[in-house]
């Protein structure tokens, strides 16, 4: 006979394995809680913006196809700024371990559709270096374009400050203890139902009938073991024997 679980079979397999849930799931946060908070290294963030804008030896007039020349070098700008055309001179400058390459990796230029401002990205275990890569970067940027375009347009629009990096922004311990127990949840009950599936002990009459499909005839109750008499009660009962033993005899 198919067997059909019902939503109160479901729920009925979650009460009796709580306990399991709630265990794996306190666990899961507060494995996440000691990982957020004392494993894992505090990253910190800042950011500097560069404006690119008409060239200085050019008519200080709005010139539209000028804006649209410079748009279009934003793109190939955030290409420049983590070349180690620049960021050679940046370790070079700031003294920093690692290589142009590694340091590429700690930073992030990005611009929106049709702007001529790009935003440079430094995230790092340290405030202040991260606030000193970001503004030596678009300093350093801002000098070299000249030499390497042949056009001198590139102007620092707002530089990194150091109080907006104080607070790291990864790891995000709440964040983290809340998939923590989402996760956790889910793999209790997924474990819950997977114990119950594995169980293939007959408990109940309604087990005999959908798993045998043999109709029950009768129960056998649990009979409680009747407890052991003490010595006391002993000696009693034997000279009650005794004594009826006696009668009996005469």
């Amino acid at each position: 006979m198919e067997e059909t679980i019902s939503l109160r079979d479901l729920f009925q397999v979650l009460r009796k394995r709580v306990w399991l849930i709630i265990l794996i799931t306190i666990i899961s946060a507060i494995i996440s809680a000691v990982i957020s908070f004392f494993v894992l290294t505090p990253v910190y963030q800042t950011s500097t913006q560069i404006l690119v804008n008409q060239a200085k030896s050019e008519q200080q007039l709005y010139n539209a196809g000028a804006v649209q020349t410079n748009v279009q070098l934003i793109r190939t700008y955030n290409d420049i700024i983590k070349s180690p055309a620049i960021l050679d001179k940046v370790v070079e400058q700031l003294k920093l371990d690692g290589s142009a390459k590694a340091l590429s990796g700690k930073i992030q230029v990005t611009s929106a559709e049709n702007s001529q401002v790009a935003q440079i990205t430094v995230q790092d275990t340290d405030p202040k270096r991260a606030t000193k890569i970001a503004n030596t970067t678009a300093a350093v940027f801002q000098k070299e374009v000249p030499k390497i375009m042949n056009i001198d347009n590139v102007s620092v629009l707002s530089k990194a400050d150091l109080a907006s990096s104080e607070n790291p922004v990864k790891p995000q311990p709440t964040l983290n203890i809340i998939v923590a127990l989402v996760v956790g949840l889910m793999v209790g009950v997924g474990i819950s139902f997977l114990l119950e599936y594995l169980d293939n002990t007959i408990k109940t009459e309604q087990d005999i009938e959908n798993i045998l499909d043999l109709p029950v005839m009768g129960v056998i109750t649990n009979i409680k073991e009747v407890p052991k008499a003490t010595n006391v009660q002993r000696t009693d009962i034997n000279a009650r024997v005794q004594q009826r033993g006696e009668t009996f005899g005469s």
